[in-house]
């Protein structure tokens, strides 16, 4: 079995038949189907089920994609460590976070690791569940990942992440007030993300045991909600860092009453790492707003 193979195997996957896959890998179809089926000779049955337009997964495919992700995995991180070792420097950071996390605390971290190992290439993924986080980190898309404190993590290693205090974030024309009680945060109109992303999750945590939310716009695009805001939509939650920055385009923020504090947690899976994860996760270790 060759990495080549695996490469074009997954590259059918990710991308729905061997035309795309060719199309995305700059190689000649014959030869990545050639590859494939090879694979599938060597493996003793087929992974696809071949269709006039695209390709699905047999059973044993399906069974081979998280162990051809993480083998892949396992040699970048080969390579990584033997560059490493011999001065090259290099290699690659692949992250996945929900959004709210990814704005603080992951922003605030990546800017120290990158001033410290400049030569490292970061890519940040964005899914909005903690599932799909804790997905892509379990079968090897991303080495580290960064999920609400809720999430189910089972068999993966983690970091619990600084607590951050939740604000109400209002119009700009709206009344300045000290602190909002969950009453009179029921009272209000807001704009969030749909069921089961991390935003929705702060607005539905703030209400438990008062009264559902009044949603009156959903959208999936989170970087709508502070111009709605401003636009007078609605209202929204939001962690400190993201309040912060809509207070300075206009919006009033506001504490609630009780406080609401949330808390995210760095997760990968036990193993071997990266040295750039390796020292992403030692970065993070020793961030003083992680230390208890």
């Amino acid at each position: 079995m060759e990495r080549r193979q695996l490469q074009y195997f997954l590259a059918v996957v990710d991308h729905g038949g061997f035309t795309n896959a060719a199309r995305r890998l700059h190689v000649a179809q014959p030869s990545l189907s050639h590859a494939v089926r090879a694979l599938e000779k060597e493996l003793g049955g087929l992974l696809f089920h071949r269709l006039p337009h695209g390709a699905t997964l047999t059973p044993a495919g399906t069974a081979l994609v998280g162990p051809a992700r993480q083998i892949l995995r396992d040699l970048r991180t080969a390579d990584a460590s033997v560059r490493e070792v011999l001065g090259l420097g290099g290699g690659t950071l692949d992250l996945a976070s929900q959004t709210t996390l990814a704005v603080d605390p992951l922003a605030r971290l990546l800017g120290r690791f990158r001033a410290a190992h400049p030569q490292v290439l970061v890519r940040v993924r964005a899914p909005e569940t903690g599932a799909d986080v804790v997905n892509r980190v379990r079968n090897g898309q991303s080495e580290v990942g960064l999920v609400e404190s809720g999430a189910e993590t089972p068999g993966l290693a983690g970091l619990d992440l600084a607590e951050q205090e939740v604000f109400a974030v209002l119009p700009a024309d709206s009344s300045v007030c000290d602190a909002l009680s969950g009453p009179e945060l029921a009272a209000l109109d807001f704009v969030t993300t749909p069921p089961g992303t991390a935003t929705r999750w702060i607005v539905e945590e703030a209400l438990r045991g008062t009264a559902e939310p009044r949603v009156v716009v959903e959208t999936e695009h989170r970087a709508m909600i502070v111009p709605l805001v401003l636009a007078g939509a609605g209202a929204a939650l939001l962690p400190r860092a993201m309040a912060e920055d809509a207070r300075r385009q206009g919006a009033v923020t506001v504490p609630l009453d009780p406080p609401l504090l949330r808390r995210g947690r760095m997760v990968w899976r036990p193993g071997p790492l990266s040295p750039a994860a390796e020292r992403f996760l030692a970065l993070a270790g020793e961030d003083p707003a992680n230390q208890d």
